[in-house]
C-alpha cells in the first residue's frame, strides 16, 4: 500500500496559481499511476488531470487544459499540479489518487487504489 500525503492548497484570488503536491510513500512512486480530482460542495468527485507511471502521457479535463499541469518526479516520490489563471468555479478540495500497477491512464475514481485526504483550494472572486 501507498500513504498519500497532499499540500499547496489555499485562498487565491482569481488569476493567481497554486502549486499543489502529493507526496507518497510505500512502494516505488514509479510503480504507480497517479491523477487529480476535484469535489465541490454538493457535487460529484470530477476528474481533472492525469499522468501515466513513466509521466510521458497526461490527459486533462476540459475545464481546466491550457491552465493546470500535470507532472511528477519520481526520485522524489511527488505529484504536482500546476495551477494558474485560477477561477472561481476552481474551489474545491483537491485529491491526488494512485492506482498501483497501471502504466497507462486512468480518468476515473474506480480506477484508483489509493487517494490522499485532500486539499482545499478556494478561489475568491
Amino acid at each position: 500500500q501507498v500513504q498519500l500525503v497532499e499540500s499547496g492548497g489555499g485562498l487565491v484570488q482569481t488569476g493567481d496559481s497554486l502549486r499543489l503536491s502529493c507526496a507518497a510513500a510505500g512502494r516505488t512512486f514509479s510503480s504507480y499511476a497517479m491523477g487529480w480530482f476535484r469535489q465541490a460542495p454538493g457535487k460529484e468527485r470530477e476528474f481533472v488531470a492525469a499522468i501515466s507511471w513513466s509521466g510521458g502521457s497526461t490527459s486533462y479535463a476540459d475545464s481546466v487544459k491550457g491552465r493546470f499541469t500535470i507532472s511528477r518526479d519520481n526520485a522524489k516520490n511527488t505529484m504536482y499540479l500546476q495551477m494558474n489563471s485560477l477561477k472561481p468555479e476552481d474551489t474545491a478540495v483537491y485529491y491526488c489518487a494512485a492506482s498501483m500497477g497501471i502504466m497507462g491512464i486512468v480518468t476515473t475514481p474506480s480506477g484508483y487504489n489509493y487517494w490522499g485526504q485532500g486539499t482545499q483550494v478556494t478561489v475568491s472572486s
